[in-house]
């Protein structure tokens, strides 16, 4: 078990310092950054190291139970009918996948193994994509907090934009795919290859009671601790640049950068939305009260979309899974869909 773990861990079984070399190289530059900043700042270390544990505790429920399932669906054969339920024509597939990421509760962390579930069932990349543009961006409880500090009409514009966005980008996916430019898309040992095309494996009788059986009860433990390996370190690494974003670029200087009326202020809301991170439940109180002081709608649902797509745990998470080509179609989307959803609700708004 042990050396099952070394080798899934990224660690070598070799003693002493030679192990620094083999350590996983997610790991190595967390503790990097990790120990610079203690020599840096020692009091932000302490508080990023705290934000970073902190923030892992609060997620464990949401993605043990996200891990459980799809162990449990790869043990006991039902990975097959999950994927079964993608087939047909891929342009309803991306239509089911938008609207069920801009309705679903699934927060950007939460949904990473459903995700990377997804794609090991062999449902094609287009879909997947747009579910991963549109879930980030709101959640039934963040509608319900929209309505209440912003207004219901912002909610609205929000829910239809995560789901035009995650339209947009199972279409261009889709298009990119079968031109050739995604090809090789994802990262070694995620999904079956390739892009566009579904490997969905054979029917078979599937097995609920897996825990019955030995070699099932072995297929869920490993496929649920690889999962957990997998998230864990590359969360950590978000939280952690979460922590640094909030300590030394804080949110009220970033939201303030955007005000004003006009076009301009929604380009400029979406560039600096885009790479900032800001929590969609924190950016709410910011947004409504320069909206208050004269900040156009279209800039501030502009700046709340990209940076609801682009938050840290949810780009990592691409980043994670994805090649660069496809890392870039990620953002790309989030680019021109948050300033097209700020265009065109600035345009009706008026």
């Amino acid at each position: 078990m042990t050396d099952w773990i070394l080798r899934h861990t990224g660690l070598s079984a070799v003693p002493g310092w030679q192990n620094i070399a083999k350590v996983d190289r997610v790991l190595t530059v967390l503790a990097l950054l990790l120990i610079a900043l203690f020599l840096i700042d020692a009091d932000q270390g302490a508080r990023s190291l705290s934000f970073t544990l902190r923030s892992l505790i609060e997620t464990a429920p949401y993605l043990i139970g996200s891990i459980a399932i799809a162990a449990a669906a790869t043990a006991s054969g039902a990975d097959g009918v999950i994927a079964r339920a993608f087939q047909g024509r891929e342009s309803r597939m991306i239509l089911f996948a938008a609207l069920l990421g801009g309705l679903s509760p699934f927060c950007s962390c939460g949904v990473i193994p459903l995700i990377a579930a997804l794609l090991a069932m062999g449902v094609p990349l287009a879909p997947v994509m747009a579910f991963w543009l549109a879930s980030p961006v709101i959640d039934p409880a963040q509608f319900v907090l929209t309505v209440g500090i912003i207004g219901m009409d912002f909610a609205v514009a929000k829910t239809i934009a995560a789901v035009a966005i995650g339209l947009a980008g199972g279409f261009v996916t889709m298009m990119l795919a079968r031109g050739g430019l995604l090809a090789d898309a994802l990262r070694p040992g995620i999904g079956d290859g390739g892009c566009g095309g579904s490997k969905v494996r054979v029917a078979a009788p599937v097995v609920w009671k897996f825990w019955h059986e030995d070699e099932r009860r072995r297929k869920f433990a490993k496929s649920a601790l690889s999962t957990t390996i997998f998230l864990a370190k590359w969360l950590a690494l978000a939280f952690f640049l979460e922590s640094l974003m909030l300590a030394y670029v804080p949110a009220d200087h970033i939201v303030s950068l955007v005000g004003g009326s006009g076009w301009l202020p929604i380009f400029t809301a979406t560039l600096v939305g885009v790479p900032a991170y800001l929590n969609g439940y924190a950016a709410l109180p910011l947004v409504g009260g320069l909206m208050e002081q004269g900040m156009g709608q279209g800039a501030a649902l502009s700046f709340v979309v990209a940076g609801g797509i682009t938050s840290i745990p949810a780009a990592i998470a691409v980043f994670a899974l994805a090649r660069m080509p496809l890392f870039l179609t990620y953002l790309g989307m989030a680019l021109v869909g948050s300033m097209t959803a700020g265009l065109l609700f600035q345009m009706l708004a008026a």
